[in-house]
């Protein structure tokens, strides 16, 4: 098949080794999917100053993120349906993660649950909450994510509603799939991901069946999930949310300058400057142009992340220029999941952390703490 060398080439592999729809889900954007291609697109736009003849030695990407120590500043983004892009995905990512000295963050919508990924690290990982209507049960998820010792969680504020994907309404997703003519087709022409997925028991939405009221097969969990997400979502619930979980909180979602002055008042440990990967408001502005705007918005009086269409080490070194404290890859480690399972993961993080490197090195910098805008051209 080749050498593996690039994000790209993870992304080929995983497209050959996953079933369509579930490939599809993690590969599309909302609408005509102009903000996904936005994302990527506004990357290549910025250009970096190539410096010569200075010392290139003893390099460093570590860094922190909310305090945490990290070897480079990027994590894992909280991605839902992880694990049907490979048996036990989420346990895998977060195993590959922590070995890797990057932060994992566990979607509510994961397929395997808080405590499986709890059963199989040793480290504080992060977790990733959707408002629900159903109050108890976000209760319940917090304490669970507690009881597991995540060390931060992420606030996704920018899925009160369901940004339409045509390709997922097209495919008919679900999890587990459906057994239609064309979903068995599918997962025929993929006989490793089936022997994978048949020897594991995750194959729904582990965080919510057996925890959420009134749910316990798959038609009742879709209705509910469709029911749940909560419209009225405001900003006076982010000061519950922070007293029931008591640690570090970070809000994802955030957009717009106004949005990123609001979040100030809430004590908030950390913003990150996202448009759910174009998956939401198709025709938005990418994360990447925004980014600039809102660390000058906000100044040092919080941390500025950010995550969307980030495909490279050069994309992560351009972010941080701008502002970014540490940076999410969601696509990219789902790619290198589908790919190869763990090592894949881990493939997809040696891409980044090298290409981050080598650039750093030849724009004239030793330390990724050093890199600011001086280094764009």
């Amino acid at each position: 098949m080749g050498k593996i060398l690039t994000i790209a080439d993870l992304k080929n592999r995983a497209q050959r080794r996953v079933p369509k729809m579930f490939f599809d889900y993690a590969d599309s954007g909302a609408w005509t999917e102009s903000t996904y291609r936005a994302n990527e697109d506004d990357f290549a736009k910025i250009k970096l100053r190539q410096r010569v003849l200075v010392d290139m030695t003893d390099r460093s990407l570590a860094t922190e993120m909310v305090s945490e120590k990290v070897s480079m500043p990027v994590a894992l983004s909280p991605t839902g349906l992880t694990g049907m892009q490979h048996a036990d995905g989420e346990m895998l990512a977060a195993k590959a993660a922590e070995e890797f000295g990057v932060p994992f963050t566990l979607s509510t919508m994961s397929i395997c649950s808080i405590e499986d990924v709890a059963s199989v690290t040793s480290k504080p990982f992060w977790f990733q909450l959707y408002v629900m209507k159903d109050r108890d049960f976000v209760n319940n998820l917090i304490d669970r994510a507690k009881a597991a010792g995540c060390s931060a969680l992420v606030l996704t504020l920018d899925l009160q509603i369901l940004g339409q994907r045509h390709k997922d309404l097209r495919n008919g997703l679900s999890a587990p799939p459906k057994f239609t003519p064309k979903h068995i087709w599918q997962m025929a022409t993929r006989p490793k991901w089936c022997m994978d997925m048949a020897r594991t028991k995750r194959r729904s939405f582990g965080n919510i069946v057996g925890h959420a009221k009134n749910v316990s097969d798959l038609s009742s969990l879709s209705s509910w999930t469709a029911e749940q997400f909560d419209p009225r979502l405001s900003w006076k619930d982010v000061e519950w949310i922070k007293e029931r979980w008591g640690g570090k909180l970070i809000l994802k979602g955030i957009l717009d300058e106004e949005d990123a002055r609001a979040s100030l008042d809430t004590g908030a440990d950390a913003i990150i400057v996202s448009n759910h990967g174009g998956r939401q408001l198709d025709g938005a502005h990418s994360s990447i142009a925004m980014l600039p705007k809102i660390v000058d918005a906000v100044g040092d009086k919080v941390e500025v992340h950010m995550d969307g269409g980030i495909r490279s080490g050069q994309d992560v070194l351009k972010a941080v220029a701008l502002g970014a404290k540490g940076t999410y890859i969601g696509r990219p480690f789902l790619y290198g999941l589908g790919a190869d399972g763990k090592q894949g993961v881990t493939t997809a993080l040696e891409i980044i952390r090298k290409e981050m490197d080598v650039s750093m090195a030849l724009c004239g910098k030793r330390l990724i703490t050093d890199v600011d805008r001086s280094i764009l051209a």
